[in-house]
């Protein structure tokens, strides 16, 4: 299945079926009367968000939504039938936008939330509705109130548990294929993750959501690269896993880089929990993978875990850094943002 995280659709209520002009008229019934009845109310367009759907895929095929049209009154007093809401299904996580793709109408974040778009028309009434004393024969009757109509925008933000940020090749994706049962691309060159991937991790008895991201380069926030297009699913994770290629020549400036872009991005991106992880350990000499990672850790002021997504060196103990972390987060601990037991100083430089 392809992954589609933002799409634009049309949406339109149904409207109201009209009234109906009617006279009782029977053998023996010498005064009749009206007996038109009223129209029916037409149907909504309601968004649900559901469990099983992580992609917007299927609005690439199905743009417009139209509820319909309420039932037509008839005689004998009998009103047209009210018709059923239409339902539009979206998955967990996702955002609808105004037209201008600027003004959030709503916010699905759970599973079963239900939110009106449009509503739709009421019936218009049957000359029955006229009838009075002084108005015992009324003609009058009223077409159905039109439905409403608008133009939306879906984004979808991926909901996680914790996230994995970095550059280009620095293992991402190889982590997440070796804690998770998700299979994402994995290549020797870079961009290869092109789309937000997801994976259930579990450490020890329990499980929690770890989402891979396409790498960051220098400049992503002002569209270089990818862009910043998928950091929207960064603003949903608790967590961030912060992986950095040990193979590179200058550890300090890939934290720098990524750091930076998320600051440069902002929606709280830059002060969200973080935990450091120096990767590919298995290509260095453990004198090396050492001096990384205290270079790391004096510029980050943040613990520095060592570990190879490809040997599976270390991964144990950053899924166990990682749910205590994300624990902390969801308990609302101050400094959620360090390993355990880790000081929280200031950090030596600023993005």
């Amino acid at each position: 299945m392809k992954f589609l995280d933002q799409a634009k659709i049309y949406v339109k209520s149904g409207d109201g079926g009209p009234g109906a002009c009617s006279f009782r008229r029977e053998k023996f019934i010498e005064f009749g009367g009206p007996d038109g009845g009223d129209g029916g109310r037409g149907g909504s367009v309601v968004v649900e968000c559901v469990d099983g759907l992580n992609t917007l895929i299927d609005f690439r095929y199905q743009q417009h939504f139209k509820a319909k049209r309420g039932g037509h009154g008839m005689g004998r007093n009998r009103t047209g039938a009210a018709s059923p809401d239409l339902v539009v299904r979206v998955p967990r996580g996702t955002q609808l936008l105004d037209e201008n793709n600027e003004q959030v109408v709503a916010d699905m974040t759970a599973v079963g939330q239900r939110i009106v778009l449009v509503r739709g028309g009421d019936g218009g009434f049957g000359n029955t509705h006229y009838k009075s004393a002084t108005n015992q024969a009324p003609r009058r009757f009223d077409p159905g109130w039109p439905g409403e109509e608008r133009w939306l925008w879906l984004r979808l933000k991926l909901i996680a548990d914790a996230g994995l940020v970095g550059l280009p090749n620095a293992g991402k994706s190889t982590f997440l294929s070796r804690v998770s049962r998700a299979r994402p691309k994995i290549a020797d060159y870079p961009f290869t993750t092109l789309t937000p991937q997801l994976g259930v991790v579990q450490a020890g008895e329990e499980e929690f959501v770890l989402a891979d991201l396409p790498g960051l380069i220098e400049g992503a926030h002002e569209g270089a690269g990818l862009g910043d297009r998928f950091l929207g699913h960064v603003e949903r994770c608790g967590v961030l896993l912060h992986l950095i290629d040990g193979t590179e020549e200058d550890v300090r400036a890939a934290y720098r880089t990524i750091r930076r872009e998320l600051k440069g991005y902002g929606q709280g991106l830059s002060e969200k929990p973080e935990i450091i992880g120096l990767n590919k350990i298995d290509a260095l000499p453990a004198e090396e993978a050492e001096a990384k990672r205290r270079a790391l850790r004096k510029i980050s002021r943040r613990p520095v875990l060592l570990l190879s997504g490809a040997s599976g060196q270390g991964v144990e103990a950053m899924l166990f850094a990682l749910l205590e972390a994300i624990h902390a987060h969801r308990a609302g601990v101050p400094g959620a943002n360090l390993a355990p037991g880790a000081p929280a100083p200031e950090p030596e430089w600023q993005p």
